[in-house]
């Protein structure tokens, strides 16, 4: 895992290579490497995190026997190994063991496209090709890996994260006002947008191609997870494709085994990273680390869960249970390293379980994607059982009736009168997420405002401006049944710009590389033609996955509801966070040109009477702390 910038200028600008590559130490301390074309006019710089091949013959920025080629990387290559037998046989030498090498050697050899298509693995990518006067930048198809890339009046700019545009002089900091109704109803920022004007995410399974001739660019798309969903549904039987994917999720976390540094699981006790953890321990021949966060506060705290299952596969386990005090000072780094307004809080246990492993672990493997590729999200189960609801106008104004007279402390009361086995996590923000989406007039909106943290009514007070052309991403998988449109729509948006971004930054703030098993591509393009009778079978979210997972871990250990990632964020908020929301959230810092300013201090003194709208408070919150650092 590593940093990587560059630019096109026609000096020689090592200075201000230096100061880009400053800014991204975190993400790779072990190394610096900085190069320039004279006739290109291209910088390209890379901080390296020593994963494989430790030695100097992995140095980047890496150049070709014949110098016409030049790659700086970030990420991994899983399966080089095997793509360096077919090159050898085509007679490629080979100085190093690594697979930054087997990249340049593959563009040299099939081209891009034809290269990608071998790839199993999390990149970005800059490739320097002297011959064509081109420079190419590389994203990966999930979009694991982050590259941003700045273009205006003739600069163009490339890095892992925007914190290093600040750094070169010509960069503009106009902020993308446009944006942040998107940010305040969902709390991230969605490719190919960023918090400013013409910066931009290279979207996932994207090349830029730049001609440095003319200094214009073409981005192409070379995958997208919506063409696998859309072909036909597989005819086969249940055994089969237990079987046939279970193949497919062991050869996927084999390979992500591979590095010359200990590697670790982060362990949370639910079905992914149980899965992740059962399959690693036993394909060791020793113990594994694991690692998992604790809370003080009980009705937050799963680390019981964890215990269990680390106790029945034997692992060298970390428990590190946390408090309001812990997480104070982490909340003021945020800013830092999320470099554009971040919404999602669970992003402070990551931090800190990341911080912990680093003490034990190079590389540690998370189970992200389980639930966009296997059905895990509540949302689903909601709005799948009650489709035949929304579509009954008879229905559905019974259940308007019903939600208009109650709340979500009815709600709770109810729902701490079940067995502690049924009671469903968050349900405050559940019941208010489902309550919106009742209002809705298609699947498309339904989805939507489910997935939605702060209702749209809000954010249109608090804002002095609304553009729903925003949301125009959430339209892009309609033309799949709702299941699978859920499915797609969460993968290409939530996924990428939420999930991958909060473990990206918050691994990579401590030089803690992080693997992802679940989301190596060739599981999502098997899994979006497995039919949804078995996909979703039972009314039972991930039953595919469980079905594997009970092979390796008792069923009693596992089974219990669905909770994520949460920490006690209303009660931090009036807590010991408190200084903070009235430090960030008043008249005097509040701009007046983007809020309604008598509307947010409303919403903030109801939060402070009672009311449960912690995310929305938080995203202030983030968003003021955002401004304060970097504008």
């Amino acid at each position: 895992m590593c940093g990587i910038v560059g630019f096109f200028n026609r000096e020689k600008r090592f200075d201000l290579l230096e100061d880009m590559l400053e800014a991204l130490s975190h993400r790779g301390p072990d190394d610096r490497g900085m190069y320039f074309d004279e006739r290109c006019k291209i910088h390209l710089g890379h901080n390296r995190l020593s994963i494989q091949d430790l030695s100097k013959l992995g140095q980047q920025p890496m150049r070709s026997k014949c110098g016409n080629y030049v790659i700086v990387f970030n990420g991994e290559v899983y399966n080089f190994k095997t793509i360096r037998k077919e090159l050898e046989k085509l007679g490629y030498k080979f100085k190093s063991n690594t697979d930054t090498e087997v990249i340049l050697n593959s563009f040299i050899e099939w081209e891009i496209e034809k290269s990608l298509k071998k790839f199993i693995g999390m990149f970005a990518i800059a490739f320097l090709d002297k011959k064509k006067n081109k420079l190419f930048l590389i994203r990966d198809r999930a979009g694991i890996k982050p590259l941003y890339y700045y273009v205006n009046d003739g600069e163009f700019l490339f890095a892992s994260e925007i914190k290093s545009f600040h750094k070169y002089p010509n960069f503009k900091k106009d902020l993308n006002k446009e944006i942040l109704p998107y940010f305040f109803q969902f709390g991230y920022i969605p490719a190919p947008y960023t918090i400013f004007k013409n910066t931009y995410k290279l979207k996932a399974g994207h090349y830029l191609e730049f001609n440095i001739q003319n200094s214009t660019f073409k981005i192409t798309k070379y995958w997208d997870v919506a063409d696998f969903y859309r072909q036909e549904k597989f005819k086969k039987d249940e055994n089969e494709i237990l079987y046939e994917i279970e193949e497919i999720l062991s050869d996927s976390v084999n390979l992500r085994m591979i590095a010359d540094v200990p590697v670790g699981v982060f362990l949370s006790g639910g079905v992914d990273s149980s899965f992740v953890s059962a399959l690693l321990a036993k394909k060791m021949n020793k113990k594994i680390d694991t690692f998992t966060i604790g809370f003080e506060n009980k009705k937050y705290d799963e680390a019981k869960y964890a215990a269990e299952i680390a106790k029945y596969l034997n692992t060298n386990h970390h428990e590190y249970y946390v408090d309001a005090k812990d997480m104070l000072g982490l909340v003021e780094k945020l800013p830092f390293f999320y470099d554009e307004p971040f919404g999602d809080s669970s992003a402070l246990p990551t931090m800190l379980v990341s911080k912990k492993a680093k003490e034990k672990v190079a590389v540690a493997l998370s189970a992200d994607g389980g639930d966009e590729a296997f059905v895990g999200y509540s949302k689903y189960f909601f709005l799948i059982k009650f489709a035949s609801v929304f579509s009954n106008n008879f229905k559905k104004s019974l259940l308007k009736t019903f939600l208009n007279v109650t709340n979500e402390d009815f709600i709770e009361k109810m729902n701490m009168l079940l067995p502690e086995g049924k009671r469903q996590r968050n349900i405050k923000d559940k019941y208010l997420k489902f309550k919106r989406a009742v209002n809705s007039k298609d699947f498309q909106e339904m989805f939507l405002n489910a997935s939605s943290y702060v209702s749209p009514r809000i954010v249109k007070e608090i804002l002095k401006f609304y553009n729903n052309e925003m949301f125009n991403n959430f339209y892009e998988c309609k033309d799949l049944d709702l299941l699978n449109y859920m499915l797609c729509t969460d993968y290409k948006n939530f996924m990428k710009d939420d999930v991958l971004v909060k473990v990206d930054r918050a691994s990579m703030s401590v030089s803690l590389e992080s693997r992802e098993p679940l989301i190596d591509h060739r599981i999502i393009e098997y899994m979006a033609r497995v039919p949804n009778e078995i996909k979703y079978k039972n009314n039972q979210g991930k039953y595919v996955l469980r079905k594997i997972l009970y092979k390796y871990v008792p069923k009693e250990l596992i089974e219990r509801p669905k909770s994520g990632f949460q920490i006690p964020l209303n009660e931090w908020l009036r807590g010991e966070l408190k200084g903070l929301v009235e430090y960030h959230i008043n008249e005097k810092r509040l701009d007046n040109e983007i809020f309604d300013i008598d509307e947010v201090l409303k919403y903030k003194k109801l939060f402070f009477e009672g009311k449960e709208i912690g995310s929305f408070i938080w995203f202030i919150l983030m968003y003021q702390m955002w401004k304060e650092e970097w504008m």
